[in-house]
């Protein structure tokens, strides 16, 4: 059998990039791997069958540096490793679907909203969804306007890995961290009400047909307490005993209960379905008496795309399935459960193997 090249960009980092390679390397179909990044000197680079460097997606050449590596290893699919570059792939689909490039990817709209977490709140708001309060912040006057107390802060777009996400409990931590973030970012930030319970924190998956059909749904009930599940931990202070002894903020790295958990997945299906999501979707919500207040909803794979592989819901795997080789995919198929931790692993980096794609530019 022949095999199908895949192509995964920003594959560096340990982030979404690398764990659709994980998932591809978990199936038993045949794929030819090429992965790209931005640095040489990455890990995710020394995984894949062919590894080249690109340039920054908001450089010029970004989009002229991809299609030369699709024509050179004849891609057949392409998936986005990073927000950046997701964004640009996405303005440029039209070209790249042209190639004979099948883009699992969500429509314009969906990553619009997604990638911007005020506009994020507003869908839910208006949906009819449950939400945390939430303000977005542009001058110190707007912070009038926060009547709840814990809150998060952070920025208004970006904030991968919980970077710039801060927990206050009174209106002095709320001043002082605002006037950080004013000094240290040039977009507004937002103000979001600090719901639920740590422990009943989840990370949900929802894989959506190209006609807008549920295929599945996952769903992972993290564990964001201790080891390197949390990036902020701190005594709750407020008289709310309802949040825990505890307050929160996971890092991003998320390890814990993988499985159905129709209580949480179910609602999250109704918000995937309403939004018009197409491929998959990441919705990050914490469960609050049998409701789920969504407070951050990720248009892409997931940080846990290789969780989910592993008990049987590949997800880049049942898209190419699916939608190039016209395979059989039962909606909601059968899958397992059960729990998974995290740790490091070590790569000694080869840098001979990583090819500069702006090399292939000048030869064509």
């Amino acid at each position: 059998m022949k095999r199908i090249s895949v192509l995964v960009t920003g594959v560096g980092g340990g982030g979404v990039g690398q764990q659709i390679i994980k998932s591809l390397k978990l199936s038993k179909s045949n794929y030819e791997i090429i992965g790209t990044d931005i640095f040489p000197i990455s890990k995710g680079l020394m995984e894949v069958d062919y590894p080249y460097t690109v340039p920054r997606a908001t450089e010029k050449n970004y989009i002229d540096c991809l299609t030369a590596i699709i024509k050179k290893h004849q891609v057949k699919v392409l998936f986005p490793g990073s927000e950046p570059e997701l964004k640009v792939i996405s303005e440029q689909r039209e070209k790249i679907s042209s190639m004979g490039i099948y883009l699992p990817i969500n429509p314009n709209h969906v990553i619009k909203i997604c990638l911007n977490k005020f506009d994020t709140n507003k869908f839910l708001k208006n949906n009819g969804f449950y939400y945390p309060k939430t303000f977005r912040i542009s001058s110190i006057d707007c912070l009038k306007k926060v009547d709840f107390y814990p809150a998060i802060i952070k920025q208004n777009t970006g904030s991968s890995g919980s970077i710039n996400v801060f927990i206050v409990q009174n209106i002095s931590e709320l001043i002082s961290l605002s006037k950080y973030l004013f000094l240290t970012s040039s977009s507004p930030f937002i103000a979001q009400e600090y719901v639920g319970n740590a422990n009943d924190e989840y990370t949900v998956g929802v894989l959506i047909s190209n006609d807008g059909e549920i295929i599945n749904s996952i769903a992972v009930k993290r564990m964001i307490l201790s080891g390197l599940g949390n990036k902020t931990l701190i005594k709750n202070n407020t008289t709310n005993t309802k949040l825990g002894d505890y307050l929160a903020i996971s890092t991003g790295i998320t390890q814990g209960e993988i499985g159905k958990f129709p209580e949480v997945t179910k609602q999250c299906e109704k918000i995937a379905i309403k939004m018009g999501c197409r491929s998959t979707v990441n919705i990050q919500c914490r469960l609050v008496e049998n409701k789920i207040f969504v407070f951050e909803i990720n248009p892409r794979f997931s940080g846990t795309t290789s969780f989910r592989a592993m008990v049987g819901y590949n997800e880049p795997d049942i898209l190419i399935k699916k939608y190039v080789l016209n395979e059989n995919v039962e909606n909601y198929f059968e899958y397992q459960a059960g729990t998974i931790m995290r740790g490091f692993e070590e790569k000694k980096i080869r840098s001979e193997y990583i090819k500069d794609s702006k090399d292939l530019i000048q030869t064509t």
